[in-house]
């Protein structure tokens, strides 16, 4: 007999108890096959006499049957009572006596939610739009120019992006401040690498020139010493540089893959890019506004669980990029938890709520669906048909395209059932340029 309380939204509690007698002859066996090769003083392997056997392994054993029968219990339990058990459960044996006639605990879990999901209909949903122009394509290639400028001794004043070479000193009330000094530092000016005051003192003045004059930091800034103080400021100017950007030729196109130096080509292949990565930063848009609004209509509790294993993981995840971009991570050192409580809850919420949507809707991912998903990935790359091979050989590999066409489908429903209002991107806006 089981009985199940209700401690919260989510929390169960299942008293339930187990004839000692289903232990027993459980016990017995595992004791009579450990004999066969346990090995107690003055006695050789199997010939252990099993009262000795009981007395030196009997209570060790006893613990491992009982976690076995508990575990058994609580699922015939759980199927009983039709529990939708979420994680694992915490068991308390209130009896645990291998004298007594049944053996009472207790287990406290969770229980998956009921998602109650609003009208989708009567809800309105952005839709991102964007058509790749000309100008996109200059513009890109005017920053990649950029990106690859040199820059040359010049003889005049210096102006806005030419790089300098300064020394300098910052003295607050007579005394140099920390990080206020340096000696033979360049800049490029209108970077915004250093305060617009600053920068705007360097600008007109010429190599061998000595300029000193007050700024007042802004309240705001990290240099809490400083912090909305005023400090004075000495410069020494020592060279002037030019930018120069590289002639749209041969050699360009050459430098960024081309190996004709065709411009042409060069433009074609940079418009092709720019169209899969407006096509990606749009999709991931509307899929986040896509899963705003089943958040907004989604009733259901998020369990602790479920959150706390997706913590988990997004704690490792974090740890792993950190690693990849060389960060040296002190041995044992952990992030604080509650930095990824809020992304965990919204995880898990979104993961129970596309659950329920794609059951009632008939939403998963079909086997076409998929294939073309990895086919369409494939081809980026040099040789398709291996990557196709690759996704294939893996069952995970094979979930992961699956769990997106499934998103996909999710996508598309909620913008054939909600009210679509187009927005048209600004570009730097969708490529999150400032």
């Amino acid at each position: 007999m089981s009985s199940v309380e209700t401690l919260g939204a989510l929390e169960r509690r299942l008293n339930a108890v187990i004839p000692q007698q289903q232990l027993r002859g459980e016990i017995e066996a595992r004791l009579k096959r450990l004999g066969r090769t346990a090995k107690v003083h003055g006695f050789r392997p199997g010939k252990v006499p099993f009262k000795i056997l009981q007395q030196q392994y009997g209570a060790q054993v006893h613990q491992e049957v009982l976690g076995d029968a508990l575990q058994r219990s609580f699922a015939e339990a759980a199927q009983t009572n039709s529990l939708k058990v979420v994680g694992y459960p915490n068991f308390e044996v209130k009896v645990a006596d291998p004298a007594a006639e049944q053996i009472e605990y207790s287990a406290t879990f969770e229980v998956y939610p009921e998602v109650v999901l609003g009208d989708v209909g009567a809800e309105s949903v952005e839709r991102a739009t964007y058509v790749l122009s000309d100008a996109d394509i200059d513009n890109t290639i005017a920053t990649l120019r950029k990106q690859r400028t040199v820059f040359e001794p010049a003889s005049r004043a210096a102006q806005n992006e030419d790089q300098v070479r300064i020394d300098f000193s910052g003295k607050l009330d007579g005394t140099v401040f920390e990080g206020g000094e340096a000696k033979n530092f360049a800049v490029v000016l209108g970077t915004g690498r250093m305060l617009p005051d600053f920068e705007a003192a360097i600008i007109g003045m010429k190599a061998g020139e000595t300029k000193s004059f007050d700024m007042t930091f802004p309240k705001d800034y990290h240099g809490k010493d400083v912090a909305g103080k005023q400090v004075t400021f000495t410069i020494t100017l020592h060279g002037v540089e030019a930018p120069r950007l590289p002639e749209l030729d041969a050699e360009f196109a050459r430098s960024l893959g081309v190996e004709d130096g065709d411009i042409t080509k060069l433009k074609a292949e940079i418009r092709d890019n720019l169209v899969r990565e407006v096509e990606r930063r749009l999709k991931a848009r509307n899929k986040n506004n896509a899963m705003d609004l089943l958040l907004k209509i989604g009733q259901l509790e998020a369990p602790k669980a479920l959150v706390d294993s997706e913590v988990q993981n997004l704690m490792q995840q974090s740890m792993h990029d950190m690693r990849e971009r060389g960060v040296k991570i002190p041995q044992g050192m952990s992030l604080p938890p509650e930095l990824f409580t809020e992304r965990a809850q919204r995880r898990v919420k979104l993961g129970l709520i596309l659950a329920e949507l794609v059951k009632q809707q008939g939403l998963d991912a079909k086997s076409e669906q998929v294939k073309a998903l990895v086919q369409d990935y494939a081809q980026s790359f040099e040789h398709p048909e291996e990557v196709i091979k690759w996704h294939y050989s893996d069952p995970s590999r094979l979930q992961e395209v699956k769990n997106m066409v499934l998103e996909d489908n999710v996508v598309a429903w909620v913008a054939s059932v909600a009210k679509v209002t187009d927005k048209v991107m600004e570009f730097n806006e969708l490529m999150g340029k400032d």
